[in-house]
């Protein structure tokens, strides 16, 4: 349970009133917030039970909970669709029924509605009111702590560059994907896994979509094939002679990599070379 409601934020609050609009939820403090009815599941939220729920304003800029989740709380980043625009400032969906506003102080260029950006949410200590804001750079840090190399992290892919991909990576530092060694498709505002490859005298980070380390990546690499397997009934029409292309659309590995998995998997008898492809025989019974 939640000491004091923090806007923005995940809270774990006890159901403290019932009323006309909604329930009242309180902290331990005794400072209460109320959760509309439009959210209120009766039968799982009796007087006393405890209700995760996020805290934001309303259109009065009075808290409110919602026991929906936005896109990206608050310190995260995320990728927002612009859904209206007024002379001073933007409002983007961020997946709650109150839009989250960004100022126009907040835009590097004229946002354009139906366009999607990569924003930081953030709160106004003044008014109390999040918002969103599309110059993120501040909000970096370059003095990586408690990072280590092949550290798995969470990464947003954020733009294209002649090198690569520039990501956000644990909502607070930058870091880059390069072309070479990428085998997926990536799109800006995806989300995904990464493992940290170096850490820059400059603390920006080089990173890699796979383990760092040939018998890592071999690891993965074969656990790749084994769940494509899986999902296709245990054999997929495809071998080491198949176009590059092809083999990177269905594992999201080079040629070269797929001919070592296969051949690692064939060796631990856990597939074989069936006709014209592979075959899994994990489940044979």
């Amino acid at each position: 349970m939640n000491r004091t409601i923090e806007i923005g934020r995940i809270n774990s609050l006890r159901v403290e009133r019932d009323s006309e609009y909604g329930l009242y939820l309180r902290a331990e403090n005794f400072e209460e917030v109320l959760l509309p009815n439009a959210y209120v599941i009766e039968e799982e939220m009796p007087i006393g039970s405890l209700v995760d729920v996020f805290i934001y304003t309303d259109s009065e800029d009075r808290l409110v909970a919602s026991t929906k989740q936005p896109y990206a709380m608050l310190g995260e980043f995320g990728y927002f669709t612009v859904v209206d625009y007024k002379q001073y400032g933007a409002f983007v969906n961020w997946g709650l029924l109150k839009d989250l506003f960004v100022p126009l102080s907040q835009q590097k260029s004229y946002f354009h509605i139906g366009k999607k950006y990569i924003l930081r949410v953030c709160l106004d200590k003044e008014t109390g009111r999040l918002y969103g804001t599309q110059k993120i750079g501040k909000w970096l840090s370059y003095e990586p702590k408690d990072l280590e190399k092949n550290q798995k992290v969470s990464i947003l892919v954020l733009s294209k560059t002649p090198l690569g991909y520039k990501v956000i990576v644990e909502n607070l530092y930058e870091g880059m994907l390069f072309d070479n060694e990428i085998f997926e498709k990536l799109l800006i505002g995806d989300r995904k896994e990464a493992y940290i490859k170096n850490i820059r005298v400059d603390g920006k980070l080089d990173l890699s979509l796979q383990p760092i380390g040939k018998k890592a990546k071999g690891d993965i690499f074969e656990l790749k094939i084994l769940e494509v397997l899986k999902d296709r009934g245990g054999f997929i029409e495809i071998n080491s002679k198949s176009d590059a292309s092809k083999i990177m659309e269905l594992f999201a590995m080079s040629k070269k990599s797929f001919k070592r998995a296969v051949t690692a998997l064939i060796k631990d008898k856990k597939i074989i070379l069936d006709g014209l492809g592979i075959k899994n025989l994990e489940n044979k019974s």
